[in-house]
């Protein structure tokens, strides 16, 4: 059973992680109106990502006999002055996630939950690609001023971009 703390704590990251997924989205249609469908897939993809990290929490406080609690996701911003500025958002926004999820685990290590400490290490790795992922775009980006060729042959490399949700282990 997870304990009352640890169950609050997840369920604040679960609407954390839908927040997420719904910035993104967000972000999505944004780039889809400035004809940018690479862009436009890429965080497309980022989305499901949160959505399966959401879920994937969402199960885990249910198997440990908890209640998920979903609370209102904020209206994420709509609109951005350019695609560099855009992704200085992601990148910034990854490396909250990743204060959020390292709580978690001060969390779990306070309680001495040692399943959920076990569980929320996946978290722990996936933030480590989540903000390579976001640092790197990010860098391609501001290396070609987020315009011009460059930016083109960027926005035709992010249409590649698939979701593949993990295996289970």
């Amino acid at each position: 059973m997870i304990n009352i703390r640890m169950e609050k704590a997840i369920n604040e990251q679960i609407n954390a992680e839908l927040y997420s997924g719904y910035l993104y989205l967000s972000m999505s249609a944004y780039a889809e109106s400035q004809n940018m469908s690479g862009v436009a897939n890429w965080l497309r993809v980022q989305a499901q990502e949160e959505q399966f990290h959401a879920m994937k929490m969402f199960d885990y406080v249910n198997e440990r006999g908890g209640t998920v609690v979903l609370d209102a996701i904020e209206k994420p911003r709509t609109e951005w002055d350019n695609f560099v500025e855009m992704f200085e958002e992601v990148y910034a926004h990854e490396q909250k996630v990743t204060a959020l999820i390292n709580n978690l685990v001060e969390i779990a290590m306070e309680e001495k939950d040692h399943a959920t400490f076990n569980f929320l290490q996946w978290y722990v790795e996936e933030q480590v690609e989540e903000e390579a992922n976001a640092s790197g775009l990010l860098e391609q980006l501001r290396f070609v001023d987020g315009k011009g060729s460059g930016f083109f042959m960027i926005d035709r490399e992010l249409k590649t971009r698939v979701f593949t949700p993990p295996v289970a282990e």
